[in-house]
């Protein structure tokens, strides 16, 4: 398979590299020298210097003979037309863009995509995927990462675990279908002290931890309680910066008459237009976030959580400080730089926001490229949840998990077996054609996918 890369920024870089891993041809576009290179020396990838939209450059690229493009470069028409040349010129057979815009985005204009029109086959909206994140994560204030996979089969939490009194805490991860014997609950990642593992069953989750767990959606209120969380779905949420990710999540939450709803936007005209376009299911105050005036006006003590996504990280970081420290019970943070995270629960903010890892996730769910698909980045340093089909011979299918030998770092967290799920332990038995839900860090990828393709792995 080979595939063109349009845009060699965090977003185009990182998909480079989970498809370079998996031995598929790729090669970058970018405009930058630097950028360029930078990704051809870093990955296994070929980096070429021109314009994504330009014919002569993407024939440069190989276009001719590449099965799909994948166009994330700044600019929505850029990505837009690289699509439509790629299609009309080269037959590229499958086409994604990230389009940002609003204005192209409108389900007035969805006839525009059509292949007799501008033909992308998948349009990636990052602001529209953050905001249906967040809006996600607000229904299980405990967690800072939530969302659903295979088909909603499947409940994937991310959840601090702050206290010291939980049952679930200093335990072996193996005493957990004793601890909760009717609540179906795999670990699949641990992260302490700013560094993810995956786990083995003799690990213990420690306090302090956060962790991803696994589940089936049923379950998720008596998981939560578990790792001692109670806390009640916000009703009084205020927004910090009405741009396209703010705007997006009012909608969202609009839609429940359960929810008062306060705008903060530092822009007149932008505070306009969003109070015109959202009516009276929100109240939009213009001014500084980081004004204690507004933020007393705004009754910001009184709100249950706190959303900042304005377009500056640091202002997104110290207005949930201080919206925290007056008493507001939860904040959410929208943060690009990745090395900001590690520090940012010690400063109280209790869920961050990546753009570019779940613009990453959504990206890679839509690259068909083998029978592994991915479901989810967890990090971008990390690893993926990723969906696949036992296939017969592999050794996943030999015999019981304990005995298929899978690398450190890989672990099967659900098994989909005839509509049902099963949460497996070591001693359960994978059948060809199960879906299989694994969690796989990035170095151990190779050595699973060959697990998985029935190939004996070779040993390190």
């Amino acid at each position: 398979m080979r595939v063109i890369i349009c845009g060699a920024g965090q977003v185009g870089s990182t998909i480079a590299r989970h498809l370079a891993s998996e031995g598929i041809d790729v090669t970058v576009i970018d405009n930058s020298p630097l950028q360029a290179r930078r990704v051809d020396e870093s990955y296994d990838v070929r980096g070429i210097v021109g314009h994504a939209s330009h014919p002569k450059t993407l024939e440069q690229a190989g276009a001719h003979d590449a099965d799909m493009l994948i166009a994330v470069t700044r600019y929505d028409e850029v990505n837009m037309v690289a699509c439509q040349i790629a299609y009309s010129l080269f037959n590229v057979r499958r086409r994604i863009a990230r389009i940002r815009h609003h204005g192209y985005l409108e389900p007035l204009w969805k006839k525009l995509y059509a292949v007799d029109q501008l033909p992308i086959d998948v349009i990636i909206s990052p602001e529209f995927e953050v905001a249906t994140s967040i809006a996600r994560r607000l229904k299980a204030p405990g967690a800072f990462d939530m969302t659903t996979l295979a088909e909603h089969r499947i409940q994937l939490l991310g959840i601090h675990c702050r206290s010291r009194d939980c049952p679930v805490v200093n335990r072996p991860l193996s005493d957990l279908p004793e601890i909760m014997p009717e609540q179906p609950v795999t670990v699949i990642a641990i992260i302490r002290e700013g560094r993810a593992f995956v786990p083995t069953e003799n690990d213990r989750i420690q306090p302090g931890d956060d962790v991803y767990v696994i589940t089936d959606p049923l379950f998720v209120d008596g998981i939560m309680a578990a790792f001692g969380h109670s806390e009640q779905i916000a009703r009084r949420i205020i927004i910090i910066g009405g741009g396209n990710v703010g705007l997006h999540l009012a909608r969202l939450l609009g839609k429940s008459n359960l929810v008062s709803l306060k705008i903060i936007e530092s822009q007149r005209e932008r505070a306009d237009f969003i109070s015109q376009a959202l009516g009276d299911s929100a109240v939009v105050l213009c001014g500084d976030a980081l004004d204690a005036d507004l933020l007393r006006e705004a009754r910001i003590a009184a709100a249950e959580t706190v959303v900042a996504v304005t377009n500056d990280d640091e202002t997104n970081i110290f207005a949930s400080m201080l919206a925290k420290r007056v008493g507001c019970q939860r904040a959410i943070a929208l943060v690009n730089k990745a090395s900001y995270e590690p520090m940012l629960p010690a400063l109280g903010i209790d869920a961050v926001i990546n753009p570019s890892t779940i613009t990453i996730s959504t990206i890679l769910r839509h690259v068909r490229h083998s029978p592994v698909t991915t479901l989810y980045t967890l990090r971008e340093d990390f690893g993926d949840v990723i969906e696949t089909t036992a296939q017969g011979g592999s050794r996943l299918v030999r015999g019981k998990l304990r005995e298929a030998r899978l690398p450190q770092g890989m672990l099967v967290a659900a098994i989909l077996r005839d509509g049902e799920l099963i949460i497996p332990n070591p001693d359960s038995q994978v059948q060809p054609g199960d879906r299989i839900i694994a969690v796989i860090a990035h170095k151990a990828l190779r050595k699973a996918e060959a697990i998985l393709a029935g190939t004996a792995a070779r040993t390190a």
